[in-house]
């Protein structure tokens, strides 16, 4: 360094020295006053991180959340409804009862002797089955024949009085008042013996009570009264004897169904007594009784208390498979809709006792519909009310989406279609059968 001069004074040069002063910070970069005291750069610092934490949550109130992304509409399985043809199978609870049912009574008094016939076995009309003490009307039947007796001596006498005065009446030897009385008398005589022979005719049939016999060809139930018992008269009931073959099966549709049936005639034929509508019967074991029935009998009057009407089919039952009381399954075929709508199952939801179906409209908006499914065909709902042609309901996917939702349909295939692979001999009972 070269050396200076100021007002005649020299001075060396020297390089400038870099000296940290107690009151700077190198590392804040802050050049302290040294007049400042500690604690009122400890409130500029402060104040500095209180100013720098306002700026960042202003920066962050200021941004926009991103937008959450878009879910696509759910993917359903949709049908096209369309009416076609199908058999109304429809599905009642039924009794089987005995085709005759005759009480076995006593018309004499006294007691039972014998009883020949074994409990539950087949008898024949004319069998005996009870031996009634017959000392009392034996004696009834003896005294009357004895009374006839006499009237026929009395009558004989008679007769020989008038022969013998109407021969001296043209003699005017008897009075034509003797005769008249002995005419009279005769009629008299006459009169007792066909009395006398009524007596004997009601104690001979008395006498023939005491051994009761089955009055028609069936099996026989137990006894009610046995060897020993007195029996008073006929309000004593002693056995029943019922003809199981043919039988009788009863099942009560109620009044809507019927009043449906008579608003269809061709349901109307079919279901009167001797129509085209058979009847199936499905025994307790879930077996299906080999032959069918036709119905023979409805009811003339509805069950003010059930509001249904008794119905009766006629079954052959030869091998006895049916039993009277027994309680079974009744399908109705042979009654076809030719406007029937069908649905999957899997397409009605079950909720609190309502049948509904998501429907899709034109803008694939999903809408909720109540329906009437009455019955089961093959796999398919039969819908009476509630649906129309053309429209379309959800088969599948329902459970992804609610009334409301906009979904992206797929068709699958019609109801005609659907009705084809689904077999209508297979139906199930409606969820109204109950009491049926």
């Amino acid at each position: 360094m070269m050396p200076s001069t100021v007002h005649g004074m020299q001075f060396a040069a020297r390089a400038p020295e870099l000296r940290t002063s107690p009151c700077e910070n190198p590392i804040m970069g802050v050049q302290r006053n040294p007049s400042v005291k500690p604690h009122q750069v400890r409130m500029q610092i402060s104040r500095l991180f209180f100013a720098g934490a306002c700026s960042v949550a202003t920066i962050v109130a200021c941004s926009k959340p991103a937008a959450p992304p878009t879910m696509p509409p759910a993917e359903v399985s949709v049908l096209t409804v369309e009416p076609t043809s199908v058999e109304d199978n429809l599905q009642f609870t039924g009794q089987v009862r005995a085709y005759r049912s005759v009480q076995v009574r006593a018309l004499a008094s006294g007691v039972i002797l014998s009883r020949p016939f074994v409990e539950g076995s087949h008898v024949t009309a004319g069998q005996v089955l009870y031996r009634i003490d017959p000392t009392t009307t034996d004696a009834e039947w003896r005294s009357a024949k004895a009374r006839l007796a006499s009237s026929q001596a009395a009558l004989a006498n008679a007769e020989t009085v008038s022969a013998r005065l109407h021969a001296l009446l043209p003699g005017n030897a008897v009075a034509k008042q003797d005769v008249d009385n002995a005419d009279a008398q005769l009629k008299a005589a006459r009169a007792a013996v066909e009395d006398a022979r009524g007596g004997v005719d009601a104690a001979q049939k008395s006498l023939s009570e005491t051994v009761v016999r089955a009055q028609i060809s069936g099996q026989v139930e137990r006894t009610l009264l046995d060897v020993g018992a007195r029996v008073t008269g006929p309000t004593d009931l002693l056995t029943t004897i019922d003809v199981l073959n043919p039988i009788y099966v009863t099942f009560r549709p109620s009044a809507e169904e019927q009043a449906e049936w008579r608003r269809n005639p061709v349901f109307a034929r079919a279901i009167a007594p001797g129509g085209s509508a058979r009847i199936r019967v499905s025994l307790p074991d879930s077996s299906t009784f080999p032959t069918d029935g036709r119905i023979g009998y409805i009811g003339p009057v509805v069950d003010p208390q059930t509001g249904t009407q008794e119905y009766r089919a006629q079954f052959e039952n030869s091998r006895h498979i049916m039993l009277p009381g027994q309680f079974v399954h009744v399908t109705v075929h042979g009654l076809i809709r030719t406007d029937a709508i069908l649905v999957p199952q899997r397409a009605v939801l079950q909720q609190m006792g309502r049948s509904l179906v998501y429907l899709v409209g034109p803008d694939n908006k999903v809408a909720a519909r109540e329906v009437t499914a009455t019955a089961w065909t093959g796999d398919n709902w039969l819908i009476t009310k509630g649906l129309a042609a053309g429209e379309s309901v959800i088969v599948d996917g329902g459970q992804k989406t609610g009334p409301g939702a906009t979904v992206h349909p797929t068709p699958i295939v019609d109801s005609t279609a659907t009705n084809a692979k689904a077999p209508s001999a297979a139906p199930a009972a409606t969820p109204r059968d109950s009491t049926r």
